[in-house]
């Protein structure tokens, strides 16, 4: 199986969970008098939406490379974040603004029931944040550890729900409204964590180097290859779930044209297959320069 196929694999474990989990609060909330908990369904209902973008993005970026697209469609991923982020935040304003209307509005209690069924969705998102989260890391999708971080968004927003919904059930008549600020303090921890999901997708887009270890790696194991003297640069871009590699490796100036040709093969050959991460290597062979020298 394939980065991408599993990558949706996961994401359909996503869309699966968001909608049962949205279909329980959309229920507790309205007959549990708990609007901490219809907040919460609203955000895994635009959690729905955004694990199906995902699915698109990942199958989009599966794509093989062609005449218009030559480094392939993984540009997709950081793409499709952007627009998971947006999600959110629309999400944390609408939260935000129908709290603020209910906090000046006179209503009942929660019902004390809605506390047990919170405090399942928490397991439950947080193992589903731990498990996505994971395997974002070992597949390397930046939209795919987006989708982790709507699991752990909304597994604060319903802890806000149920510190809330506490405090308005032990307090009794005058704490109704602390339902309501729960739900107001969770939308803004999901703006919040819309950075920590925005960052890294610009960083992915803009071709920020953020890749320390894996140039190391890189400039280790081609000196592995037969003929590599040295790597003078090393520049890494992330496209999709893999890396490319720009890298400018030192030869013995004597060589022929066809003999610098077949190392830079070879060492192409050896990246790939000893670092199952990068996706392409484009490789420029430099003459050794015992003068120049400074690597």
């Amino acid at each position: 199986m394939s980065k991408e196929d599993s990558a949706i694999k996961t994401t359909y474990y996503s869309i699966f969970t968001n909608f049962l989990l949205a279909l329980i609060k959309w229920l507790a909330g309205i007959f549990g008098n708990s609007y901490a908990l219809i907040a919460d369904a609203i955000e895994s209902t635009a959690d729905i939406f955004s694990s199906m973008l995902v699915v698109f993005g990942l199958k989009y970026a599966k794509r093989p490379a062609d005449s218009t697209h030559p480094y392939g469609h993984g540009r997709i991923e950081p793409l499709i974040t952007f627009i998971v982020v947006i999600l959110l935040v629309i999400s944390a304003f609408v939260i935000a603004t129908e709290s603020i209307k209910n906090i000046q509005t006179p209503h009942e209690l929660p019902k004390p029931w809605t506390l047990i069924i919170l405090l399942a969705i928490i397991v439950w998102k947080e193992i589903s944040f731990r498990i996505i989260m994971k395997k974002s890391k070992l597949l390397n999708s930046t939209s795919l550890r987006a989708d982790a971080w709507h699991h752990r968004s909304d597994a604060i927003t319903s802890v806000a729900a149920f510190i809330g919904i506490g405090i308005a059930l032990f307090g009794g008549e005058g704490y109704e409204s602390a339902d309501d600020w729960a739900a107001l303090f969770a939308s803004g921890l999901i703006l919040y964590n819309c950075y920590g999901i925005f960052r890294p997708a610009l960083a992915e887009i803009m071709d920020e180097h953020r890749y320390d270890d894996l140039e190391e790696a890189v400039r280790t194991k081609s000196l592995n290859v037969d003929g590599v003297m040295a790597i003078e640069k090393c520049y890494i871009r992330k496209i999709g779930m893999h890396f490319q590699i720009d890298l400018h490796a030192i030869v013995d100036a004597q060589l022929t044209v066809r003999e610098g040709h077949d190392i830079a093969h070879a060492l192409k050959d050896y990246l790939i297959q000893n670092l199952p991460s990068i996706g392409n290597v484009f490789i420029h062979i430099e003459p050794f320069d015992e003068e120049a020298c400074n690597y």
